[in-house]
């Protein structure tokens, strides 16, 4: 449907007025990038994107991402003249506590809304992995019905970011031909006009990296139309639209300024601004002639709706085993013994490194659970997480579940977050544990939208050696766990790997981390009888002996090093338990009854290679946390470990004088 430029001007101004009165009566917000946007947002939403409101979850959909979250009344406004489930009594709330309008878009707040955006570059990023996750769904079911298409619009903020760069660059190389970026070309940021630090062309470093790109007038309906369609049409590589604009358009006083950027025009200006647009002064007025035209859209789109879910029956007709696949991966279904058939799936080795033992799994993982997807930024010979039994994902070859990502860590992150967002899939990405600080906030935002996907770290220690301190964690698994909702699993052995895979691949709130040794590790020796469910409950006495005085809390390659300590005091004539705490976020979920058996009455210490303050919760005083304060050094890591006293004799040393 093509709409006359008098309806799309009616449109885009009614967005450009909720937009300025939901800031102004929030007294905080973005007003300009929504008055810059709307022209290009309502030919986008009235004449190309693929919705229904009344399935907003339709896997056959478009998806839209507002990268630029700070300019949310342009998201809000659309979903509220589309007709989601937001009201003008929503956007009446535009910032307000519990409202479905926050001040940046929230995938778990509002329906319509496809992912958390604000942190700049991230929602650009999002995009890229979500395209991805159509093409390899596409291809792994055989059936373009699943071939979804991303839109997005991104600002000059996003494209400063070096995020964006990462993703942009992966998207131009893998060729998607199903994502099209529409750039906010306004010139202005917080501080005034981007001329203060950024002069590139963004045309050429899009067109560098494999991308088509157009520049157009963004505020020429019959332009962006025509950019937009041929976008559609040169599927072949991912596609930018430069879209000059001019910051708070329409605004006698502020437009094309850093005035409009982050602030409400104010009552005077906002009485001008619809003057000059020739809008009444009511408040939060929505033009009838602008609800027709999305309702004109939604009656096409309802058609498409109808007619894809008929295709979709009929492929279900003529693919019943494929569809049964499909229909399974769409529910993340997991296998009622996955647990046990992981444990047996590490092996029965008597030394193993955790990151070789997670390999293991893996494999196993992959021919259970066709979800599970990912890949490694540059280090899978390290890391271990290539799926032995699939192609890579490129170009060519679309089928392939695993992705090389290049050495774009936050990128990366981005990526599988957009996956995931996408639906079907349980994605992993991994790296060396130190390189966790280039993807964290990726990992904060998978944590915010309680996102399934797992970070895979590996090398979890000064047990790096001869890399030195720049490779050696210290603060990373310490810092990981002060992310809420981020569960972070650090396993002992074989069956500790596979309850955090077991953990990792069960969870849908959430992200999971896990961190492995690159060292080979012992085997842990349990009683006889013992419950594997125990570990997946975060934290376990491994050892318990009679007449124990102390209890000492040990987690990854630590717990075996535990063990050998309270073997070497039992020889001393002091009695020590044992317990392995894989994941404290699992283990402080418990009951308090489950946690107090667990711990016990004793004096308590804890014991792990990284900073120790987080266990003071535990053992109540920091010179009971056995731990690392300060950089490593390079060396041969049994020297290292020695060097900083992580051997039995200085283990037991520092118990004693503690006790």
């Amino acid at each position: 449907m093509t709409a006359s430029e008098t309806a799309l001007k009616l449109a885009a101004n009614t967005i450009r007025g909720l937009a300025i009165d939901a800031v102004q009566k929030a007294d905080s917000g973005h007003p300009g990038l929504p008055m810059g946007m709307a022209d290009v947002a309502v030919v986008l939403w009235t004449e190309f994107l693929r919705y229904n409101p009344q399935a907003p979850h339709w896997p056959g959909r478009d998806r839209f991402v507002l990268s630029a979250g700070h300019g949310s009344m342009l998201l809000y406004s659309l979903l509220h003249l589309a007709g989601f489930k937001l009201s003008i009594d929503d956007l009446k709330q535009f910032r307000q506590l519990h409202s479905k309008t926050p001040g940046h878009p929230e995938v778990t707040d509002t329906e319509g809304v496809e992912t958390t955006t604000g942190p700049l570059g991230a929602g650009f990023s999002n995009g890229v992995g979500m395209a991805i996750a159509a093409q390899m769904e596409a291809a792994q079911f055989d059936n373009p019905l699943l071939m979804s298409r991303v839109f997005g619009i991104c600002s000059d903020g996003d494209l400063m970011e070096g995020l964006s760069h990462e993703a942009a660059s992966l998207a131009g190389h893998l060729q998607l031909g199903n994502l099209i970026f529409l750039y906010d070309n306004n010139g202005i940021t917080i501080e005034g006009h981007t001329d203060l630090a950024f002069s590139e062309n963004i045309p050429l470093r899009f067109q560098a990296m494999g991308w088509h790109t157009q520049s157009i007038d963004g505020h020429d309906f019959e332009q962006v139309r025509a950019a937009l369609k041929l976008a559609v049409a040169q599927n072949d590589r991912p596609n930018l639209i430069c879209c000059k604009t001019t910051i708070g358009k329409g605004s006698p006083n502020k437009a094309n300024s850093h005035d409009c950027h982050g602030s409400p025009l104010g009552k005077e200006e906002i009485k001008l601004t619809k003057q000059a647009l020739g809008m009444p002064l009511d408040d939060f007025y929505v033009a009838p002639d602008a609800l027709a035209l999305f309702k004109n859209t939604a009656a096409l789109n309802v058609a498409a709706y109808q007619q894809w879910n008929r295709d979709m029956q009929a492929w279900q007709t003529r693919a019943p085993e494929t569809a049964k696949q499909w229909r399974a991966f769409c529910d993340r279904t997991l296998p009622k013994d996955l647990y046990a058939q992981l444990i047996t799936s590490a092996g029965d080795a008597a030394s193993l490194a955790t990151r070789v033992l997670s390999g293991n799994v893996i494999q196993k993982a992959a021919e259970l659970v066709q979800s599970l997807v990912g890949g490694s930024a540059d280090l899978d010979p390290s890391t271990k997480t290539r799926i032995k039994a699939s192609a890579s994902f490129s170009a060519k070859e679309r089928a392939g579940r695993n992705l090389h990502f290049g050495i774009r860590e936050h990128g990366m992150g981005g990526v599988l977050n957009g996956m995931a967002l996408h639906g079907g899939f349980l994605p992993m990405g991994s790296t060396f544990l130190v390189f966790a600080d280039y993807m964290r906030p990726s990992i904060r935002l998978a944590a915010i939208m309680r996102q399934p996907v797992t970070f895979v770290f590996t090398h979890d220690s000064l047990m790096v050696g001869e890399d030195g301190p720049t490779h050696q964690p210290v603060e990373q698994i310490a810092s990981l766990r002060l992310i809420p909702n981020v569960h972070v699993f650090r396993p002992a052995d074989g069956m500790e790997t596979a309850a955090a895979w077991t953990h990792a691949l069960s969870r849908r709130d959430g992200p999971t981390c896990l961190a492995l040794t690159r060292q080979n590790l012992p085997k842990l020796a349990r009683a006889a009888n013992f419950n594997p469910d125990l570990v997946l409950r975060g934290g376990y006495l491994l050892r318990n002996v009679e007449a124990a005085k102390v209890t000492l809390i040990a987690t990854g390659a630590e717990v075996s090093l535990a063990i050998d300590t309270a073997t070497l005091m039992s020889q001393q004539g002091i009695e020590v338990r044992v317990v392995s705490m894989p994941c404290v976020e699992l283990f402080l979920a418990q009951d308090a009854a489950y946690r107090a058996a667990v711990l016990g009455t004793l004096p308590v210490f804890a014991l792990e290679m990284g900073r120790p303050e987080m266990w003071c919760q535990f053992t109540s005083r920091i010179d009971r946390c056995i731990g690392q304060s300060v950089f490593g050094a390079s060396g041969p890591a049994k020297l290292v470990a020695e060097h900083f006293g992580f051997v039995t004799a200085k283990v037991a040393e520092r118990i004693c004088a503690a006790l």
